[in-house]
């Protein structure tokens, strides 16, 4: 459905990742990974190597149980290598 998209808006990485927007917008603040691309009215628009990030997030902190500052530490020891290369 989504296949060679380039842009996700909220709504449409809120339902492929399962996660709520309000959250979206904490982790944002709390994953400098993690920086949508802002276009006009300050609307958010996400990569699919966003997607990726944001679906690793979630996996940290809801299934291996992990803190915020502990998944931004995993994070930064795992590197941003893989997520960059998906550009």
């Amino acid at each position: 459905m989504f296949i060679g998209k380039r842009y996700f808006t909220i709504v449409e990485v809120t339902d492929l990742c399962g996660v709520k927007r309000d959250v979206l917008r904490q982790w944002e603040q709390h994953f400098p990974q993690l920086q949508p691309v802002k276009r006009r009215n300050n609307r958010r628009y996400y990569r699919p190597q966003d997607l990726i990030l944001i679906r690793r997030i979630r996996d940290l902190l809801y299934r291996q149980g992990f803190t915020i500052e502990g998944a931004r530490k995993k994070l930064t020891e795992d590197g941003n290598d893989k997520y960059e290369s998906l550009q």
